[in-house]
């Protein structure tokens, strides 16, 4: 399967083996979390695009710091990310805060966003080589209901000049030519890049080019 990054490293390559897995399960499964707990956030500044009890997907979702904070304002959530140990961290703290989250351990390469199901899809920093990029995002549209809404931030290619987190390769970080192809289905979508100072424990930190996408859906 290709490498399905939930919320990255400063890996050596984008060939993907057992170790990818590995690498996330053993991160995950250390005390602390990552990323920290707190939502990201570009996530929420943009909280009011959702309406109230909506069913959100969160992809790549890690350890679950931005599932739990949509479920805390009222938001009915599924996470799915590759590495069970991240989703046993998310459950872990939606149990602290006396939260309900569906979790789905699969690989995004077989994981089929259903038609027409969500009220809001996420992806906070998952990073994907092109062929999974495309064939996930190319689901989005149509995962939506009619005036659903998808949410994104991600590292831009210039992160490669910070090296304060993410993909150290080219190749997995993201253009706004490459998110305009890819969500060319949305007559309603916002996509800027930036320069921000991300604090997110302690792999997400310092100033860093990221990409941020508002996508809705027509109701019509």
């Amino acid at each position: 399967m290709p490498l399905f990054i939930g919320a990255f490293a400063l890996l050596p390559s984008i060939k993907h083996n057992k170790m990818d897995i590995n690498f996330w399960n053993t991160r995950y499964k250390e005390a602390e979390y990552a990323y920290g707990t707190e939502p990201n956030d570009f996530l929420k500044s943009k909280i009011h695009v959702f309406k109230p009890d909506s069913k959100i997907l969160c992809l790549a979702e890690g350890e679950g710091r931005n599932a739990v904070f949509l479920a805390s304002q009222g938001h009915r959530i599924t996470a799915v990310d590759y590495s069970q140990e991240g989703l046993n961290k998310l459950q872990k703290l939606a149990l602290n805060k006396k939260l309900s989250i569906e979790t789905l351990c699969v690989d995004l390469t077989h994981y089929k966003i259903e038609e027409h199901a969500w009220d809001g899809i996420i992806c906070i920093f998952g990073h994907f080589p092109e062929s999974l990029r495309k064939a996930v995002f190319g689901q989005v549209y149509k995962g939506l209901n009619k005036g659903g809404v998808f949410l994104m931030e991600a590292y831009h290619k210039d992160q490669l000049k910070y090296k304060t987190g993410g993909p150290q390769v080219v190749e997995l970080l993201y253009s706004k030519e490459e998110l305009q192809e890819d969500f060319s289905a949305f007559t309603a979508i916002t996509i800027e890049t930036c320069d921000k100072d991300i604090e997110e424990g302690k792999y997400h930190k310092g100033t860093s080019a990221v990409i941020q996408v508002v996508a809705k859906k027509s109701s019509n």
